[in-house]
């Protein structure tokens, strides 16, 4: 094998598929990245058994080849080169060992047998749709803030990506939650969703995802069964295994029933939440909200600290209420809603908190209230 490439292109496309490459393995050949060059084209791979990402990059192939390399180290090597660098790969005459080269500068990495290298087989993945990239952001970061991390509750560490129905309208619906607080995001249902099975994606795929389609502006192509998930783009193909395990009945948390409404601007009591915040314990991080007609005020009171207190001016009409928060996810919260005001429904001090932006109708969260 012997090629030559620009190092922009071949650093942009490293850096894709090395995060998902674990920095402690048992297994050596999971720590490597697999490089097959053929037709002038580099073709990488990268895979933890679980999630595996294959990257496609224009090169100058002499030699077609295939071999695999450590996957960290190639990245850092390739970093530090200059913009502009031109490097040349060439695997020795055994197999062994690949050499790198550009100008003066010569690396030669260990190399292991590309038949080695795992590959994550997919069955039959018989559910098949379309969906643009900026949707799929969307659905991606409106929820995956509260993805849960413990795993005694694994079925909710990732995503609930399923079809649901609303005003009888068929759409796409994420949902994550950590129990905690609770994130959903709907859009109209694009061509071929109908019928899919409801699938919970991994907290790891999610955010590898949300990094690769970050500068994408094409459609994706997205394949699914109830085990596995096919998601194609630009030059980008992510495959993943999908979360064994039922998704909680997340409706019945949603409250229907709240009467009492607050509505402030969003950014203004942002700030005020962040402030007050800042003299709250890491440990509990709780804001007390003190509601009344036309007001709220904002207090926060850590013994070992000190207190702070702040009111706002709001839109609120109905019978007093206090009720605690834990600041973090209520500012987490917040930082969703993209309009310029922000409604809170609320029942009592003991009950969830609908939390929804006037102007956007098909994001809603809930966060559940602590004891101040």
């Amino acid at each position: 094998m012997k090629l030559t490439i620009e190092r922009a292109a071949l650093l942009k496309s490293l850096n894709h598929v090395q995060s998902v490459v674990e920095r402690r393995n048992t297994i050596p050949i999971l720590s490597n990245v697999l490089i097959e060059a053929d037709r002038n084209e580099l073709r990488l791979r990268a895979t933890d058994l679980d999630l595996e990402v294959v990257e496609t990059v224009a090169a100058e192939v002499s030699v077609p080849g295939a071999t695999t390399v450590p996957a960290h180290i190639c990245y850092d090597i390739v970093r530090k080169f200059s913009d502009g660098a031109q490097l040349e790969f060439a695997l020795n005459e055994d197999g062994t060992g690949m050499v790198l080269r550009s100008g003066r500068s010569e690396f030669n990495l260990q190399a292991l047998a590309r038949e080695d290298f795992p590959t994550l087989s997919t069955g039959d993945l018989d559910h098949s749709f379309q969906i643009s990239a900026a949707d799929l952001r969307r659905l991606i970061d409106k929820t995956r803030f509260a993805m849960s991390t413990e795993e005694t509750r694994y079925y909710l560490n990732g995503i609930y990506l399923h079809v649901a129905e609303t005003d009888g309208s068929a759409t796409l619906r994420t949902v994550a939650t950590d129990g905690h607080r609770l994130a959903m995001v709907e859009l109209p249902a694009p061509d071929g969703a109908a019928g899919m099975p409801g699938i919970i994606i991994p907290r790891k795929t999610v955010l590898e995802l949300h990094k690769l389609i970050e500068e994408c502006e094409d459609g994706v192509a997205i394949d699914l069964s109830t085990t596995q998930i096919r998601i194609a783009f630009d030059n980008i193909v992510l495959t993943s295994k999908l979360i064994d395990g039922t998704f909680p009945e997340y409706d019945r948390v949603i409250p229907k029933e709240n009467d009492k409404t607050m509505t402030v601007d969003t950014a203004t009591f942002t700030r005020a939440v962040d402030r007050v915040s800042t003299i709250s314990s890491e440990r509990g991080r709780a804001v007390k909200v003190d509601l009344d007609a036309g007001k709220v005020v904002l207090a926060v009171n850590n013994p070992d600290s000190g207190s702070a207190v702040e009111e706002l001016d709001v839109d609120y009409a109905g019978d007093g209420l206090e009720i605690g928060f834990n600041a973090r996810y209520l500012l987490d919260i917040m930082g969703q809603l993209e309009g310029g005001q922000a409604c809170f429904d609320m029942a009592d001090s003991g009950s969830p908190m609908l939390v929804r932006d006037p102007d956007d109708v098909s994001a809603i969260y809930v966060l559940m209230p602590m004891r101040v």
